[in-house]
């Protein structure tokens, strides 16, 4: 049967390789000139085949299975044909006959997809983003584990239930490392990760549907602390029998001066040290996280610590602009000197970066689009919300000053008429 041009279909008896006068049967597949044969894992006697006609003769129970048969495989073949034309895939004869085994349609697992993920995305994101996809895998492992008793599953099965699913256990599960249930914007933000990874495999053709299309993540707003001018000046006074606290809270005030991140901080080396046009200091880098550039100027507070740490060994050893120490030990030295200053925040360097934001710059007057810059965001939207953190801050300061007013004794007014009783005006007298 010849369906276009350059594409047809062919039934054959292997009469060559004869067993008890029956012959295996077979299809062949011509297309674009280029043939292959497809076994159809029967046998035909070669007496009822009549090979003009591809077809068996006859009215025999035999002739009329292996004639439906054929119809059937006929029909499956130009199935296959018209489906990867409207697919837009390279149309042959190997990939019909490919398509008609279904050799073209792995049934591809989530295993499959997380390495593939990973392998794709190695020398694109950054370690600690591969880090926090290798945490949502992890957990994606044990849900399956606990919840569908295996250790992997196709992605074909993966649908909206398993998508909530996920939430649930989520939300009940303690991780060994972490000792606590996971916060609701974090389970979003794994939930976020398997619907980027579950988006891949659609873009490449893993799956038909997306199981995320009724699902709504529900990221919770959470107000951005961040610390006072008195509060600041607080950490800057205080003084440390020891090197190491005096070490992180210096890093940490560099980043309220600058808004640099702690992993950043950690990368600087002196040539991101440079001078801009108007002949001050500058630091000139990438944001870790986003690769986004970020040029900042630098305010005497920041350059004052840089000048502190420049022949340090712990610089020095390491060609670094300042010193090094891990995120871990960071943040507990971060505690302590909490404690020390009797400040009731908890202090982190997203802390810090956000009173760049606020206290530094924007209660300052600097305008939002420079600050979007000097914090290297990749939208203005998202320093848009250090404006309205900043708004509550004016309208507290402006309370204290109704309370203060409100406190104040009224004074007493006496008004003077003219002779025509028309004019009058004011003397305040005070109480």
């Amino acid at each position: 049967m010849k369906t276009s041009s350059t594409f047809s279909i062919l039934f054959w008896i292997n009469s060559s390789r004869l067993r008890n006068n029956h012959a295996g049967l077979y299809v062949r597949i011509t297309c674009n000139s280029k043939r292959v044969n497809i076994s159809l894992k029967t046998k035909v006697k070669k007496n009822i085949w009549e090979s003009k006609k591809s077809r068996a003769k006859g009215n025999s129970k035999e002739a009329k299975q292996i004639n439906q048969l054929l119809q059937i495989t006929r029909s499956q073949l130009y199935q296959c044909y018209v489906d990867l034309k409207q697919e837009g895939k390279t149309i042959s004869a190997e990939s019909i006959k490919k398509r008609f085994l279904g050799e073209d349609q792995k049934n591809y697992t989530l295993r499959d997809l997380i390495n593939y993920h990973n392998e794709k995305n190695q020398k694109v994101l950054n370690k600690f983003t591969l880090r926090h996809y290798e945490t949502t895998q992890r957990y994606l492992m044990e849900y399956i584990r606990k919840e569908y008793k295996t250790k992997d599953i196709a992605l074909k099965e993966m649908n909206y239930s398993f998508v909530v699913g996920l939430e649930s256990f989520l939300r009940n599960y303690t991780p060994r490392h972490y000792q606590k249930c996971i916060g609701h914007n974090a389970i979003m933000k794994h939930i976020q990760r398997l619907r980027k990874m579950i988006t891949l495999a659609y873009h490449i053709e893993w799956i038909e549907r997306d199981p995320f299309v009724k699902f709504k993540p529900r990221i919770l707003k959470k107000e951005r602390g961040f610390l006072t001018e008195k509060e600041i000046t607080a950490i800057e006074r205080l003084r440390f029998p020891t090197e190491r606290l005096e070490v992180v809270r210096d890093l940490f005030i560099f980043s309220c001066y600058t808004g640099i991140s702690f992993g950043d901080i950690m990368l600087l080396s002196a040539e991101n040290l440079m001078s801009g046009e108007d002949g001050n200091d500058w630091i000139i880098t990438k944001r870790k996280k986003t690769l986004n550039p970020v040029k900042i100027p630098l305010l005497s507070k920041a350059q004052r610590i840089i000048l502190k740490y420049r022949d340090s060994p712990r610089t020095v050893v390491y060609d670094s602009l300042l010193p090094r120490i891990s995120n871990q030990k960071a943040n507990a030295y971060l505690k302590e000197i909490q404690a020390q200053a009797k400040i009731n925040k908890k202090l982190t360097f997203h802390l810090a970066r956000h009173t760049f934001a606020t206290t530094i710059t924007l209660s300052n007057g600097v305008p939002l689009e420079t600050i979007s810059k000097l914090l290297g965001h990749s939208e203005l939207r998202t320093t848009q919300i250090y404006a309205k953190v900043v708004e509550k801050k004016v309208s507290e300061d402006m309370m204290k000053l109704r309370q203060k007013i409100d406190r104040e004794p009224e004074p007493e007014i006496e008004e003077e008429f003219n002779s025509n009783g028309v004019d009058f005006c004011y003397h305040y007298r005070e109480k």
